[in-house]
């Protein structure tokens, strides 16, 4: 577990509050923040913040329904597809384990105290490619017919402990600390409950997790690896509610202040206020104290810095007999004529497009034969029963290893009805030597799927292990994922199958080589650059895993 921090409060250069630019506010904020149409001034004590505001008739609020996990800036969103900018080194053990757990920096603070200000300043100087921000206000709990009468008319508490639930913020949170894919719900504050559709996040090697109650549950805390209080004076915080409330979305003074007071002041005091004592770092004036978020980050990167990444190979396994989840396309004169045109350096590229389909046809059909199959009787047109097989109720989804893998998805679409297909694009990083994971794109539910996992080659494995592991953390159960490669070298087949004993794995042909620059020996050559046509002046050189090919325009 990372080095504890000691408990400071950062106090550097004096900042004018009324300089610190309001927080964003999330939806949750919104209805806590909501008033009733009362009227009349407000308490008395108040008067002179109360004269700072504009109190002419505001513009139309812009309504927001719908909290949601704000996307990390490393990501490119599209209406279909989500694309990783900057890739995700090895996060498991040669075994295939997770090695190490994701940093959870935890911040809590009164309502508007700046706590999403502070998260998003931390995101961006912290310059880490997977980050997830997570906040409080996306695990509301769903209302009853009761309660939404009461949230109706501003009488309903959402500032209180038992308006969250708890239970699936830390299962969720627990999950996604453990590198696993999760899904968040996406609350609907206009009818009070979540909407059918949740959102799946994945990948973080650091989380920021934010709300005003982040320290009010010990399962919770226990989850935290650094602890922020975010501590901006009540006055100041009350004139952000009033500022926001009344210029942007159209609210009575009085009754905001009513909200404040009934609600909002009371839980601050009960609930938010008392748990600054388990905080590691207390940060006064939220975004705008600088010194304090450089502290915050300087931290994180020192115990980023600890983790050892990267997928060590089970060399020491190599010269062992081959596993039995090996499956190897029997050799016939057919297979081995084919392997001897894809594999000579003169063959022209049609020819070599042509014989590689004809050789994934076979090799997808024979991994179809490791599916489960159940008995079924059918009756014939002549009226006689014949007892046969059938793939019943399950679903089988094809994954392709960008580039070259994809190229067997034509094949795996023909023989297989009606597919769903994934993309993972994984390459090598030139300073490290290790594979990083740049994008990904798979089907919704894919859990309970068949998966067909193809890729060109496999020479150490790397790309394929990485693969593997995404797949281990979509709840994809590893019996059922097959690994399907035309060609694989000795040592990639031993490092997936050390690291993953239960995946099935399934090729036309094993080379017992692997040079000192990691090609398979005899090898193809680069399939990915044979097959679409991008050779060097070369020629090419002997192709490692598809890690090796960097993204090539149309790819994505």
């Amino acid at each position: 577990s990372p080095a504890p921090v000691s408990p400071a409060r950062v106090s550097p250069a004096p900042v004018s509050p009324v300089a610190v630019s309001p927080a964003r506010v999330s939806p949750a904020r919104e209805r806590r923040g909501a008033a009733g149409p009362e009227r009349g001034p407000g308490p008395g004590p108040l008067g002179s913040l109360l004269s700072r505001l504009p109190l002419a008739p505001a513009p139309a609020p812009r309504r927001r329904t719908a909290s949601q996990c704000k996307p990390e800036p490393p990501l490119l969103r599209t209406s279909k597809r989500t694309i990783y900018t900057a890739g995700r080194p090895p996060w498991y053990s040669e075994t295939g384990a997770p090695v190490d757990e994701a940093f959870v920096i935890g911040l809590c603070g009164g309502s508007a105290s700046g706590k999403t200000t502070v998260a998003t300043r931390i995101i961006e100087a912290l310059d880490v490619p997977w980050v997830v921000l997570l906040s409080m206000d996306s695990f509301y709990k769903v209302l009853d017919e009761g309660q939404q009468a009461l949230a109706a008319r501003s009488d309903y508490n959402f500032d209180h402990p038992d308006a969250f639930d708890f239970e699936l913020l830390v299962s969720v949170l627990r999950k996604l600390k453990k590198g696993k894919s999760v899904k968040v719900p996406v609350y609907d504050f206009t009818t009070h409950s979540r909407r059918r559709e949740w959102k799946t996040v994945y990948g973080a090697n650091v989380i920021v997790f934010e709300g005003i109650l982040a320290f009010a549950n010990k399962e919770l805390l226990k989850l935290l690896d650094m602890k922020v209080f975010v501590d901006t004076d009540s006055d100041i915080r009350l004139v952000r509610r009033l500022q926001r409330d009344i210029m942007e979305r159209g609210r009575d003074v009085a009754g905001v202040i009513k909200q404040y007071n009934k609600f909002v002041k009371p839980a601050f005091e009960q609930y938010i206020e008392p748990t600054v004592q388990v905080a590691d770092i207390v940060v006064p004036r939220g975004g705008e104290n600088f010194v304090a978020l450089d502290l915050i980050v300087q931290h994180v990167h020192s115990q980023l810095e600890k983790v050892s990444q990267g997928a060590a190979l089970a060399s020491a396994h190599q010269g062992q007999p081959l596993p039995k989840t090996l499956s190897v396309l029997e050799s016939t004169p057919q297979v081995r004529g084919m392997h001897t045109i894809i594999r000579n350096k003169d063959t022209t590229r049609d020819e070599f497009i042509f014989y590689s389909k004809r050789l994934m046809r076979l090799l997808i059909e024979h991994a179809l034969s490791f599916l489960p199959l159940k008995s079924v009787t059918v009756e014939t047109p002549q009226g006689t029963m014949y007892e046969g097989k059938r793939f019943h109720r399950q679903r089988i989804t094809g994954v392709s290893i960008l580039r070259a893998g994809e190229t067997m998805e034509q094949a795996l679409t023909a023989v297989c009805k009606d597919i769903r297909l994934g993309k993972i694009l994984i390459q090598t990083n030139l300073d490290t030597g290790e594979p990083e994971l740049h994008y990904l794109r798979l089907p919704k539910e894919i859990s309970e799927d068949y998966v067909i996992l193809m890729d060109s080659t496999v020479s150490t494995g790397a790309a394929a292990m990485m693969a593997v592991r995404v797949l281990l953390d979509h709840d994809v159960q590893e019996d059922r994922i097959f690994l399907l490669s035309l060609l694989m070298a000795e040592m990639g087949v031993h490092s997936v199958a050390y690291a993953f004993p239960r995946v099935h794995i399934i090729t036309t042909a094993v080379d017992k080589r692997v040079n000192e620059e990691f090609h398979i020996i005899p090898g193809i050559g680069n399939f990915g650059d044979r097959y679409f046509g991008t050779d060097g002046p070369s020629g090419g050189g002997e192709e490692r895993d598809s890690l090796s090919f960097g993204p090539q325009r149309g790819d994505i």
